[in-house]
């Protein structure tokens, strides 16, 4: 069964050069020229992977996506942003967005592009193995890996998949240095062709959200080559 891929994109020249690509690699494609018109197809409709323009008639970009998240609505999100707009790719990431494409940009990566967060995807959807539940403990911070949850004083905390998977990385290492390089590779995978800024704006909203227990771990930054694990003091390394 091929993939369902929604193009929310208003250049008709862009537009058409999306779905002729797509559609020679065997994508199923829908393409609206609305950011609203957009909204509303993927909140009725089922998707595998939605690329989505920021510069939209209607509402924007960061609008869609932020309330296709509101209301629940997981499907992969790859932004297009303009070239040298890293403020736009922040933001984007920030609300949601699982990838972005720079304009002008080629077929190829663009292809690479979408092949990667689709299998990246099927990775993350895949059932579970049984395993007896483990949990990992350090200070007010509890981690349930199997089910993905974080619970900080007591309160959980919505962690998105990746936020998640750097935390664990992390704590599973307790004082050591990580390079970007190194939680890129793990997290995102080594055919993963985002830039660093990923995993920076990733750590930044995780430390953000563990700010609420004073007794939690802290996420330090290493000028120039990664982040450590903090341990709060008095603490012993973490159980699970």
């Amino acid at each position: 069964m091929s993939h369902k891929v929604l193009v929310i994109e208003d250049e008709p020249t862009l537009a058409r050069l999306l779905s002729y690509n797509l559609t020679q690699e065997g994508y199923e494609t829908t393409v609206i020229d609305h950011g609203g018109e957009g909204l509303q197809t993927a909140l009725q409709r089922s998707f595998d992977l939605i690329i989505l323009d920021i510069m939209l008639p209607g509402l924007n970009g960061f609008e869609v996506l932020n309330r296709l998240r509101q209301n629940g609505v997981r499907t992969p999100v790859i932004i297009l942003t303009a070239r040298n707009a890293e403020e736009e790719v922040v933001q984007g990431l920030k609300h949601g967005a699982d990838d972005y494409i720079t304009k002008p940009f080629g077929v190829a990566e663009l292809l690479a592009r979408v092949s990667a967060v689709l299998r990246r995807t099927q990775q993350d959807d895949a059932p579970p193995v049984a395993t007896n539940e483990k949990v990992i403990t350090v200070g007010e911070l509890s981690i349930y890996p199997e089910k993905y949850e974080v619970i900080v004083g007591g309160e959980p905390i919505p962690l998105r998949p990746k936020e998640f998977e750097v935390l664990l990385y992390l704590v599973q290492r307790p004082g050591m240095v990580i390079t970007r390089d190194d939680l890129m590779n793990v997290v995102w995978g080594f055919d993963y062709i985002g830039g660093q800024r990923t995993v920076d704006v990733h750590v930044s909203s995780l430390r953000k959200k563990l700010e609420l227990g004073q007794q939690s771990v802290q996420i330090e930054s290493i000028r120039g080559v990664g982040y450590k694990l903090v341990m709060p003091k008095k603490l012993a390394t973490p159980k699970g």
